[in-house]
């Protein structure tokens, strides 16, 4: 190869690799832009929405009082969580953005795969928050304040259940894409469907023992992270079964055409 022509590559992929973190950070930015936004919005509303993210908890605490041990927690506890509630509502925003940075270098049969595949996770996402916020919570705390011993009050810490909470959502949240990456790794090749099958018995096993390390110490809230993430596995096959064939078929066709 001519210097001239080693020159021209070198120039090529310093120009590819420049558009693309320059691209990269103007996707960035509106991702900032959009968590920022939802939350300069969400600020008037912070005490509020920290009322209603407590409910499950102040219904069964005696008087339904919190207490704040420090002296900025009054402040900044609501103020983290709205910052979080805003993250949590811009996530589509979020998840969009990054789609539409690797979308220009995928096969347009696997834009078709992967644009429902972003809303799944979407919903799944929010779906895992609901089912914590909804079931879960109330189960937790009634259980917690009901064993606790005869002389103590319980008296929860605003910052302390605030990161309590935040653990269990994004438990929870993450939890729920399981028939997402389900389908990713069969899509991709590192398994197979028959392969998810054998590997039931160890899934469900593994359910447990990731509920036990990401939730208290309690069977009700184990059990509960446990039982949804084995049957959003059976999900995951299922979606992987119908979904994957499909796509190869078409990439199979594609292939075929162009020989």
């Amino acid at each position: 190869m001519s210097d001239a022509s080693q020159e021209s590559g070198e120039n090529l992929g310093e120009g590819t690799l420049l558009s693309h973190l320059v691209e990269l950070r103007g996707r960035l930015l509106k991702v900032a832009a959009a968590v920022i936004a939802v939350f300069i919005g969400l600020l008037p509303f912070a005490r509020t929405i920290f009322e209603f993210v407590s409910e499950p908890l102040r219904e069964v605490l005696p008087g339904g009082q919190m207490i704040a041990t420090a002296v900025a927690s009054p402040l900044l506890a609501p103020f983290k969580l709205t910052f979080y509630v805003a993250l949590f509502i811009a996530m589509p925003i979020v998840l969009y953005q990054t789609w539409a940075f690797v979308a220009p270098g995928l096969y347009k049969n696997e834009k078709r795969f992967a644009l429902p595949l972003l809303t799944s996770s979407i919903l799944l996402f929010y779906a895992g928050i609901a089912f914590a916020y909804f079931l879960v919570f109330p189960l937790i705390f009634g259980f917690m304040t009901a064993v606790a011993p005869d002389g103590v009050e319980v008296m929860t810490d605003v910052t302390a259940y605030l990161d309590f909470i935040m653990m269990i959502v994004l438990a929870f949240g993450l939890a729920f894409e399981v028939p997402i990456a389900a389908v990713l790794i069969v899509w991709t090749g590192l398994t197979t469907v028959e392969a998810l099958g054998k590997a039931r018995p160890y899934v469900f096993l593994g359910a447990f023992i990731v509920g036990m390390l990401l939730t208290p110490p309690d069977v009700i809230s184990q059990t509960l992270l446990a039982v949804p993430v084995y049957l959003l596995y059976e999900l995951g096959i299922i979606m992987a079964r119908l979904f994957v064939p499909k796509e190869r078929d078409t990439a199979e066709e594609a292939t075929a055409a162009d020989g």
